[in-house]
């Protein structure tokens, strides 16, 4: 009974300690975004598209945020948001008509 209780109480753990890193759906998370001014990923825009989290985590983010520098050049290449901000499946992130829907003065 003590080692079921155990494994119980770690695995509670483990998934408060997964879900503080998570942004779900409705909340906001901001990144520095340099010159061009912050960055703000909105759950609830990329929900409202279909998207579930894990089509993006861990795929192609880890789960902590700063795990991993994004950068124009980065996501030009098709790396991290490029990956589907190429134009195709979402609006093109090397468009700078673009800027001001991530990057907020």
């Amino acid at each position: 009974m003590k080692i079921l209780t155990a494994v119980l109480a770690i695995l509670i753990a483990v998934v408060f300690v997964g879900s503080a890193m998570a942004v779900p759906a409705g909340k906001t998370i901001e990144f520095a975004g340099g010159p061009m001014g912050k960055v703000v990923f909105d759950g609830k825009i990329h929900a409202d598209k279909g998207l579930k989290c894990n089509d993006c985590h861990t795929k192609i983010f880890q789960m902590k945020k700063g795990a991993v520098k994004i950068t124009m050049a980065d996501m030009n290449a098709g790396k991290n948001c490029g990956t589907c901000h190429n134009g195709t499946k979402a609006f093109k992130s090397s468009d700078a008509a673009n800027c001001a829907k991530c990057h907020k003065k």
